[in-house]
This record gives structure tokens, sequence and C-alpha cells, in this order.
């Protein structure tokens, strides 16, 4: 990601009110039983942290990686403020020079986030049985553009993966999977 992104990126979490308590994704909603309590989990472009400290709270060991350092801190600050920063890591990664390196995860969040190229790193990544999440943008619903999923993307991208749910509408696609144990 070039530095100017970046900047953006941090002047737009700069300019966002604290994320105020652990919350999964409102796609998911619902589905929260299919998350294990145990576990480790990594999220890609974490933000503010929000989902990560859900999955803490859960009883996941989280690691949260974003490219932007003010979204970094604020995950950090949150994860403090709710009292799980023993089982939450925040690290500034840019996701365009791939995963972080690390042990496979029993969950992968990605939420609103979507990069082609790591479609196969992110099943890789998956422990057996490992639970992968994604919430991205859509054509489905709005308008075409270079970050929204075409129809049917997540699932057929996703293919090597058992689906649990998936969805699309309203601007968003969305897919929870599993890896075969």
């Amino acid at each position: 990601m070039s530095v100017r992104d970046r900047a953006r990126w941090d002047a737009e979490y700069a300019d966002r009110p604290a994320a105020g308590a652990g919350a999964l994704p409102r796609v998911f909603a619902g589905l929260e039983s299919a998350f294990p309590h145990s576990g480790t989990a990594l999220d890609l472009a974490c933000g503010q942290g929000a989902a990560s400290v859900w999955l803490a709270c859960r009883g996941l060991q989280v690691w949260g990686v974003d490219v932007s350092a003010v979204a970094v801190d604020q995950a950090h600050r949150l994860a403090e403020r709710t009292g799980v920063a023993d089982r939450c890591r925040f690290d500034v990664h840019d996701l365009d020079d791939g995963l972080p390196q690390g042990p496979p995860a029993d969950v992968i969040l990605c939420h609103r986030f979507r990069d082609r190229r790591l479609d196969d790193a992110i099943v890789d990544r998956l422990a057996p049985g490992g639970l992968f999440a994604i919430c991205a943008l859509s054509e489905v619903g709005a308008a075409p553009g270079p970050y929204r999923c075409a129809p049917g993307e997540l699932p057929a991208a996703f293919a090597r993966l058992d689906v649990i749910a998936a969805g699309e509408g309203d601007g968003e696609a969305w897919l929870l999977a599993v890896a075969a144990r």
C-alpha cells in the first residue's frame, strides 16, 4: 500500500469515534454459535478492533493486523478497556505484502476487506476444522467497483471450504465456512 493510502486510512480512523465495545460484524448476527470459545484467531484489516475484542471475550487468543497505526492503537485501547488485552495482539501490517507469518489459526476474520491475491493463503492458514468469516463490499445491490465482489464470488473463491452460510445483497457479500479436518 502506498504511503498516501496508509495516511488516508490513518486520517479516516483518527476522525472516527472509538469503538464502544467488542462486536461481531452484524452480517454474522444469529451465527455466533459457529464461532469457537477457544483457540486462536487472525483478524485481517482489524480496524479499531471491535471484532477482535469480541473474539477475545469469547475466549480466543486474537491477533489483529491493520495497515493503519491509528486503528491499531485504537484496537489496543479497546482491548484494555474491555479487559481482554492479555488475549489480544495488534500489529501494523500491510496485507499488500501478504499474510503475516504465523501458525495456523482456528478462526480467520476479514470484515470489509477483500484481496483476491490472499484467497489461497487464507485457506492454507486455517487450522483443520478452522472457521473463515468474511464480509466484503458487493456489486449485489450496489454499483460495480474495483473493491466489490461480483455475484457469487465468495463461494466460488473459497470452494475448498465447507460453507456454513453465505449471502449477498445491499452492497455486501459474506461467507462463513470451515476447513476440512
